[in-house]
């Protein structure tokens, strides 16, 4: 007992309880953060929360403020959060910007770096390519990436994935969000087909804390995404690469993505690109 409040959280019903206005995946993600740092809570000390990166306490803080309903102790909560005088939100997007002017641009670190992670840890080969091929946001590549293989298994691939191009878009109530939206990734079949018979793979903080523990220096798969579109302007324009990148309304995609000489060529050089890619990372 701290505080009054029980320490053996029902997960199973914290669960059930986030999928009543969450999708599952963030559901999922939402129970990995707080069986991680649920103890923050209970004991009353955000002390560890608030010397989290920015961009990780964002998350945490969302999802230990579900946490904080379900246990009835959402006004502790928010009491908490202004004594430690923790933000609710993540950097700015004018904060994000400077960041990346700031940051070292060379791709070729971002290439060694997934080339060690599948060096040490080669039950992510799979899906380090995966995610150097498409550049998907990490949850979005998770999602897909299992996704392939479920369907798979169910014989029902096809509906996912065709002529080359995964269709994230027939599955809008995953990667069709507010704020971000993946609507198609090129994808070689050779890649489909490892991914096929891979192993499922479990929440992004699992992955991330796979990479931590084999002391592979920085976590950098927000740096991928940002690789991956540098590296595809040689080929692609600018707006091809935000048409891939899901940084368009619905209805702009789906006015081009009807076009088929337009996606025909789209194809043709990005995957071009890719086996570029691909070339750098093995």
């Amino acid at each position: 007992m701290n505080g009054g409040y029980i320490e053996n959280i029902d997960w199973d019903a914290f669960r059930t309880w986030l999928l009543k206005d969450h999708r599952p995946n963030v559901a999922r993600d939402y129970v990995s953060s707080c069986k991680r740092f649920s103890h923050c809570l209970l004991n009353q000390d955000l002390s560890e929360i608030r010397d989290l990166r920015v961009t990780l306490r964002a998350n945490v803080v969302k999802s230990l403020s579900s946490l904080s309903k379900f246990l009835g102790m959402k006004e502790e909560y928010k009491n908490l959060m202004k004594a430690y005088g923790i933000n609710w939100k993540g950097k700015s997007s004018d904060d994000l910007m400077i960041d990346r002017i700031n940051r070292d641009q060379d791709p070729e670190e971002i290439w060694i770096w997934i080339r060690e992670v599948k060096s040490k840890i080669p039950e992510l080969q799979e899906f380090m390519d995966f995610i150097a091929t498409t550049g998907l946001r990490l949850q979005e590549a998770i999602t897909a990436f299992n996704m392939v293989r479920e369907l798979s298994q169910q014989g029902k691939l096809g509906d996912y994935y065709r002529a080359g191009m995964l269709e994230h878009f027939r599955f809008k109530e995953l990667f069709i969000r507010k704020s971000k939206k993946a609507f198609v990734s090129y994808v070689p079949e050779e890649l489909i087909r490892r991914i096929q018979d891979a192993d499922k793979l479990r929440s992004k903080f699992s992955i991330q804390l796979k990479v931590k523990r084999k002391g592979i220096a920085k976590i950098r798969f927000a740096d991928i995404r940002e690789a991956h579109a540098s590296f595809l302007t040689k080929y692609l324009k600018p707006q091809e690469i935000d048409f891939l990148h899901g940084r368009l309304g619905t209805s702009v995609f789906m006015a081009n993505y009807y076009n088929p000489a337009m996606v025909e060529d789209l194809k043709a050089r990005t995957l071009q690109g890719i086996k570029e890619i691909q070339g750098k990372i093995q």
